[in-house]
């Protein structure tokens, strides 16, 4: 007797019937399982962050998060300490403009202090009564009193204008020699910052390099500074036109500097998530591939315009805000200059397949 199951009020159907129907079903095909699963990895990218990760771009730019705060404090205190001793320098250069003036001056009215010194020594103590009293009419008597007084005002004028350039030119001596005290100071702020960096690259790097050619332009449009040189504190305010991200101000002039120069191959800059410049808005990857990034090194044609674009961001570092600059095992840091530079072995890592840009 075979066994039956219920099936509600329609009556009762065959166990041997109902597995045979479940056998005859296709399985699925591989995609539709790979579908669902390829949009949940989807989803997961996109909560986790909006700026996707460019492929073969290394994840921490700049090595470990300590040297990368590392070159990160010691650049910014560099760029600062430049412009206050560029400033200095500037207005030393006023000062010395205003004092050779003064010296000038001074001249002058040191002979025409003279030539009244002289003048009543030739005359003798003449007094002004005396020379009042010698006159010979009253009309005479007036022309000697207003000379008097026009001679009196005269010499007065020149003896004030004499006492008031001598201090004038005391201050500015003074304004001077401050002025050499802060760029001595500055300088000793860059040499300490220098051997700062290197200490932190000493880990990464093996020395000094020969940097690269090429980027001859220096003609990028500078950001906005402040009224004493400095770089204004930029948040990531406006649209990264290269990600669903964000980037500062400073970013996007430098971006689109670069890319008014020529160098327009594929650029990703925001990126969520880890630490460094990039979740900052404060930072670019220009691929060295005109397809995009590849996870090779580039040769040839990509090397060259890798060995250029990294010349220009350097030319161009003062005019843009740019921290630093690594490309094909160097980095460029405005204390040490161009230095050898090493990451895990791979062409991200390495810098081999992109230029890697971060702003101040």
């Amino acid at each position: 007797m075979r066994r039956t199951m219920p099936v509600g009020r329609r009556g009762r159907r065959p166990l041997i019937a109902l597995s045979a129907r479940r056998a005859r079903r296709p399985l699925p095909a591989p995609s539709a399982v790979r579908r669902p699963l390829v949009a949940l990895l989807v989803a997961v990218a996109l909560l986790l962050g909006g700026g996707a990760l460019p492929a073969y771009a290394e994840p921490n730019e700049g090595g470990t998060k300590k040297l990368r705060d590392a070159l990160e404090a010691t650049a910014k205190a560099h760029i600062e300490a430049k412009a206050k001793l560029d400033n200095s320098k500037r207005r030393q250069k006023t000062l010395t403009g205003q004092l050779t003036t003064l010296e000038g001056r001074l001249v002058e009215l040191t002979a025409q202090v003279g030539e009244v010194a002289a003048q009543s020594y030739r005359v003798g103590r003449l007094t002004p009564t005396a020379m009042l009293l010698n006159s010979a009419s009253p009309e005479a008597f007036l022309e000697r009193a207003a000379h008097l007084d026009l001679m009196a005002q005269r010499d007065g004028r020149r003896l004030r204008d004499l006492t008031e350039a001598r201090e004038q030119a005391r201050q500015a001596k003074i304004a001077l020699d401050t002025e050499v005290r802060e760029q001595q100071k500055q300088l000793a702020v860059m040499a300490k910052k220098k051997k700062e960096a290197e200490a932190a690259l000493a880990a990464v790097s093996s020395g000094s390099s020969g940097g690269f050619s090429g980027g001859n332009s220096s003609s990028a449009k500078p950001a906005p500074r402040n009224p004493d040189g400095s770089w204004p504190s930029e948040s990531c305010s406006v649209n990264d036109p290269t990600t669903s991200g964000c980037i500062t101000p400073r970013t996007l002039n430098a971006l689109q500097q670069t890319q008014n120069a020529g160098y327009k191959r594929h650029v990703s800059c925001y990126r969520s998530g880890g630490s460094g410049e990039h979740p900052k808005g404060r930072a670019c990857d220009f691929s060295a591939a005109t397809n995009g990034f590849e996870d090779k090194t580039a040769t040839g044609g990509d090397k060259a315009y890798g060995d250029s674009l990294a010349a220009w961001h350097v030319r161009n570092a003062s005019r843009l805000g740019v921290l630093y600059v690594i490309w094909y095992r160097q980095i460029w840091h405005p204390g040490t200059g161009w230095r050898a530079y090493g990451g895990s072995g791979s062409p991200a890592a390495d810098h081999t397949n992109h230029v890697h840009l971060s702003m101040y």
